[in-house]
């Protein structure tokens, strides 16, 4: 049996391949709450005030992409 099978990304790869996505224009913040491994981020459109804060995740890259599909919605 062959193992073709796909890796999973890094987290490096993953951010990386949602900072292509965002459009380079958006505000994107990725903050580590004090005393813990957890992770959140927003992302928002330049004409919004603030989007809506991912939930808490211990890697960053899970926290951007939780943002992003959170707040993409505006590009519709």
């Amino acid at each position: 049996m062959g193992h073709n099978y796909a890796k999973p990304l890094t987290s490096g790869q993953k951010m990386e391949r949602l900072l292509t996505r965002i459009p380079p224009s958006w505000a994107v913040r990725v903050d580590r709450a004090a005393g813990t491994a957890l992770w959140r981020a927003t992302v928002h459109a330049p004409e919004a005030a603030e989007g809506a804060w991912s939930d808490s995740y211990p890697d960053p890259a899970d926290a951007l992409e939780d943002a992003w599909r959170r707040n993409r919605t505006v590009l519709v």
